[in-house]
């Protein structure tokens, strides 16, 4: 679904995103931990098995990946040039498995217009993931630049 450009004056405490839920599969699991965390809770199904989780997990990594690539894909602020500035409080809560369906919800905290830039400002938003069955298995805040209004640039 295509949004909107929206711009820091545009935007209000409170504003809540639900994305749609996406399938983590043991595909993408193994492809992710091969390139980039190659431990063999993610990479060996029969070596995950025998260990302390039971079976393959996603590395937390990929799912971090995953929930940005879905920002990305859903574009709340539309096609508007945003600058991510920090992330706060990472937090992996719950291990994801193959065949995991998650959920990432976004809400504003602040709004907070620049004291020396009045072409920009930042928004700070609380991101939540849960699984299909309600449960939290990430959460963190982030801190990201965005334009006061349409006719201001980054």
């Amino acid at each position: 679904m295509a949004h909107p450009d929206r711009y820091l004056d545009d935007l209000k405490v409170g504003e809540v995103w639900l994305g749609q839920p996406f399938e983590i599969t043991e595909a993408e699991i193994i492809e992710f931990a091969r390139a980039y965390d190659p431990q063999p809770m993610h990479i060996d199904p029969e070596a995950a098995a025998r260990g302390r989780f039971g079976g393959l997990i996603a590395s937390g990594w990929h799912v971090a990946s995953r929930v940005m690539r879905e920002f990305v894909d859903e574009s709340p602020f539309g096609a508007t040039p945003m600058l991510g500035l920090r992330i706060d409080e990472l937090c992996w809560l719950k291990t994801v498995r193959p065949g995991d369906r998650l959920r990432v919800r976004r809400e504003i905290l602040e709004v907070v217009p620049s004291k020396s830039r009045a072409d920009r400002g930042v928004v700070r938003t609380a991101t939540t993931v849960t699984n299909q069955d309600g449960e939290l298995v990430m959460s963190f805040f982030t801190l990201i630049q965005v334009p006061a209004n349409a006719g201001t640039t980054l």
